[in-house]
C-alpha cells in the first residue's frame, strides 16, 4: 500500500505522500486500474450505476455493515463496470448470524435494484451471487446457522489428523446425498429471503435510489460525504407537503 501511495505521489511530481495518494492507492489495490477507455452505452451505465447505489443504499440502511467510502461506475480492473468501496469501522473477529445476512444483503443490493428498476437481471451480479453464495454455505456448512441442520459443521476442510507418518490426511465429505441436497437447499433459502428483504429495503427507499443513482451518472463518482448530502436533500424533497 505504502509503495502504491508513494507512486502516486511520483506520478503527481509531489515530495511528500498525503493522504489522497493512500486513498488512491487502497481503490487501485481493491478495485484495480481505472479502464475509461471501456465504453457503455447509456443503458448498461444506468444499469451500472443503479447496481452501484443498491449496494450503497442497502449498507447504509443496516447495522453492522462497513460503512460506504466511494461509490463510482468508472470501470476498474478485468471486468468491473463500476465499484462500491466500502470500509471498516472497527475491527471484528466474530459475526452473528443477522450480521453475516445484512453482509450478504449488500452483496445483493446490485441485483436487487437492476430487479426493482428494470424488472430484469444483468450478468454484473456474477461476482457479488459467488460471494453471497460463499457467505451462506458458510453459514449452514461451517457455522452451524441452520435450525435443521443443527449445530454440525460440514466443511470438509475441518476433517483432517495427522497420520503416522506425521502428514495431514484429507478426506472426502462423509454425509449423505439427501444432507447435501439439504444443505443445498438451506442455502438457497437464505440467499432467497435475503434476497426478498433488500428488495423490500429498497423498494421503501426508493426515492433515495433514484435521485442518488441519477447523481452518479452525472458525476461518475461519489464519496461519503457527498452521498449523504444527497440523500439527505432526497428525504427533505419526500418530506416537503404538496399543495
Amino acid at each position: 500500500l505504502v509503495n502504491e501511495a508513494a507512486l502516486m505521489a511520483t506520478r503527481r511530481r509531489s515530495e511528500t505522500v498525503d493522504m489522497q495518494d493512500f486513498t488512491q492507492a487502497i481503490e487501485r489495490i481493491v478495485a484495480g486500474l481505472e479502464k475509461r477507455n471501456r465504453l457503455l452505452n447509456p443503458k448498461e451505465r444506468e444499469i451500472v450505476a443503479y447496481h452501484e447505489m443498491g449496494h450503497a443504499i442497502v449498507s447504509m440502511s443496516l447495522p453492522g455493515t462497513d460503512e460506504v467510502h466511494k461509490v463510482s461506475i468508472i470501470p476498474r480492473g478485468v471486468g468491473s463496470l463500476g465499484y462500491t468501496i466500502q470500509r471498516p469501522t472497527e475491527d471484528r473477529f466474530l459475526m452473528t448470524r443477522e450480521e453475516l445476512e445484512n453482509k450478504i444483503a449488500v452483496l445483493m443490493g446490485g441485483r436487487a435494484a437492476e430487479y426493482l428498476v428494470f424488472g430484469h437481471f444483468s450478468t454484473g451480479a456474477a461476482d457479488d451471487l459467488a460471494k453471497a453464495t460463499d457467505i451462506a454455505r458458510s453459514m449452514v456448512a461451517r457455522y452451524g446457522m441452520d435450525p435443521d441442520l443443527g449445530s454440525v459443521t460440514y466443511d470438509s476442510d475441518r476433517t483432517t489428523f495427522l497420520g503416522q507418518n506425521g502428514a495431514s490426511t484429507y478426506f472426502e465429505r462423509r454425509y449423505s446425498e439427501a444432507t447435501a441436497a439439504q444443505l443445498d437447499r438451506a442455502v438457497k433459502q437464505i440467499i432467497a429471503d435475503v434476497f426478498e428483504r433488500t428488495v423490500s429495503i429498497l423498494n421503501s427507499r426508493r426515492d433515495e435510489l433514484d435521485h442518488t443513482a441519477h447523481a452518479l451518472l452525472e458525476q461518475e463518482t461519489l464519496d461519503a460525504e457527498t452521498l449523504r448530502r444527497l440523500i439527505a436533500k432526497s428525504d427533505a424533497i419526500e418530506a416537503t407537503p404538496t399543495a
